[in-house]
């Protein structure tokens, strides 16, 4: 079985692949104090509660945003499973083509998504990466990133909203039931969820004004607020909460092939 890692900014997002078929998968907070032996404490831990044992994980594949803790994942890896993980990043030699002004720069998860787009679906996509930063890739049908946009988070904004100012509340982001809200929360609600919808529904559409090539580009929604906003933006074609995961995956075959 190949376990894949997805280390995010705010949470890292795990799943466990038997073939091509995502057996178990976990939302973790990503935190930087965790020694190696304590990532391989946890790791061990949520594989032994789906009933697989650690000699069943035969590859790990792993890409990270947050370069501090990335060398600890990859040494607890090793601890709990005997295995070297593979990570994902730009340089990676891999069938797709990163032609932007400084390819090095491209966030690793965007590297996986760019993959998991151009060999899934086969044909030009947005991809809308929501977690701390709202990420848009686009992607050619033959696997080229050729640029994108990064706006705050749903998440990250709030959060701002509330250090910011004085007399609102820290609100939960529950689903708003209307525009107008009649009371604060509400209205804190509305404003940043339908704020935030709107907001990606727009910049989708500009992207598609600015699309380079003739067909109109498939849009995929991923990432840990994908399902939650599937209601409320209407320029979403798709919703694959583990694209990256996906990804991932095929990487790991890719250059365990190479």
């Amino acid at each position: 079985m190949l376990l894949t890692i997805d280390i995010g900014n705010t949470e890292t997002t795990t799943g466990l692949f038997d073939g091509d078929v995502l057996r178990a998968h976990w939302r973790l907070t990503t935190t930087v104090a965790r020694t190696a032996d304590e990532v391989r404490v946890l790791m061990s831990q949520l594989v032994a509660a789906e009933g697989i044992s650690a000699a069943s994980v035969t590859g790990v594949a792993l890409c990270s945003v947050v370069p501090t803790i990335t060398q600890t994942v990859v040494n607890a890896c090793d601890l709990a499973f005997r295995v070297t993980p593979v990570v994902i990043d730009s340089r990676s030699r891999l069938p797709i083509t990163l032609d932007v002004d400084e390819p090095s720069t491209v966030g690793a998860d965007r590297v996986v998504n760019t993959l998991a787009a151009s060999q899934i679906y086969k044909r030009d996509c947005i991809i809308v990466d929501m977690g701390t930063a709202t990420t848009y890739d686009c992607v050619s049908a033959n696997g080229s990133f050729f640029g994108g946009i990064i706006q705050p988070g749903v998440q990250t904004s709030a959060l701002m909203l509330f250090s910011r100012t004085a007399m609102l509340p820290s609100t939960a982001l529950t689903t708003p039931t209307r525009a107008i809200g009649t009371n604060t929360a509400d209205c804190i609600r509305a404003g940043v969820v339908f704020g935030a919808a709107d907001s990606i529904d727009g910049l989708i559409g500009r992207i598609k004004a600015e699309w380079p090539h003739p067909d109109t580009p498939y849009v995929v929604a991923t990432g840990g607020l994908a399902d939650t906003f599937r209601s409320f933006c209407t320029g979403f074609n798709e919703v694959d909460p583990y694209l990256t995961l996906q990804g991932l995956r095929l990487a790991f075959a890719i250059l365990s092939n190479d």
